[in-house]
């Protein structure tokens, strides 16, 4: 009898799994869980956009904001002091305060073309993160020996890709490279996500046409002034309309090039065995 997917998943000996969806449903969570068993290589692809492909810029941009204090310009200018982002797998915090938000300079706003030339920097920091992945599942095993690998996706990685393309560059190696898993939130976590975001919004990426689409209609709707948008007060008008439009773009992924977990059943799975059974599940 020949074995299922999900068979020959769960007696794979080198599992390879990239992890895709909204933040806040649990790839990082798990994915920390894996790496601490010892076993599994954590590539996480925004540790990677901060550290590595937009680094500098990233540095660069806390030093203009302090240049801007005339005891700090000092001190930089003659090599007295040095400032670096300080980065880490729970903390990419310095990646969300480069995107910035749009608006009034006053409350913290960026002028509407600095931040799409931002967006696009971190655009094409994210895909040549993700065209990173085989990278580090080489250097995973032949450097480290880990036998699994998990790689844990930023949420903006469907509005890169074509899913209804077959040869799309990005789905295209690393479906080949690992097996592509969504975790699919259900209606009662994108209401929490977005009560959740209300109280603390933060910066994201979005796909040029969207923001284009999404920019027009706020200042229209609110009758308002490029320079005079509260940028909290956008990115909150935006984030529903952002979620509403990134879960099509999932699903395809999910359907075309891999396959669904739900994200109540990964909050259950409190073990790797777990987790690995709710993939099998889903495969077989």
């Amino acid at each position: 009898m020949s074995k299922t997917a999900g068979q020959a998943w769960a007696e794979n000996s080198q599992k390879k799994i990239i992890l895709f969806g909204m933040s806040g449903l649990g790839k990082t969570h798990v994915s920390n869980m894996l790496r601490d068993t010892g076993d599994w290589y954590h590539y996480s692809v925004d540790y990677r956009i901060a550290t590595r492909h937009l680094g500098e810029a990233i540095d660069d941009n806390l030093k203009a904001e302090a240049m801007k204090v005339p005891v700090l310009r000092e001190q930089l200018l003659s090599d007295s002091i040095f400032i670096k982002s300080n980065v880490s797998f729970n903390n990419l915090a310095p990646v969300s305060h480069f995107l910035g938000k749009p608006g009034d300079p006053d409350k913290g706003g960026l002028p509407i073309e600095e931040y799409k030339a931002r967006q696009n920097q971190f655009r094409a920091a994210e895909i040549a993160a993700l065209m990173d992945t085989e990278h580090f599942i080489d250097r995973a095993q032949s450097l480290y020996n880990y036998p699994h690998f998990i790689c844990d996706t930023g949420g903006s990685i469907c509005e890169w890709v074509d899913a209804d393309d077959p040869n799309d560059p990005i789905l295209t190696p690393l479906s080949q490279q690992a097996l592509l898993v969504w975790i699919k939130g259900s209606d009662e976590h994108t209401e929490e996500l977005v009560r959740r975001f209300d109280r603390a919004p933060k910066p994201m990426a979005y796909q040029p046409a969207f923001l284009d689409a999404i920019w027009d209609e706020y200042l229209v709707e609110k009758s308002i002034s490029p320079d005079a948008v509260n940028p909290d007060d956008f990115i909150r008008y935006t984030y529903a309309r952002a979620l509403a439009h990134r879960q099509p773009r999932y699903q395809a992924m999910a359907d075309k090039w891999g396959v669904t977990i739900r994200a109540e059943d990964v909050a259950k799975a409190t073990t790797p065995q777990a987790f690995c059974d709710v993939i099998s599940q889903a495969l077989g």
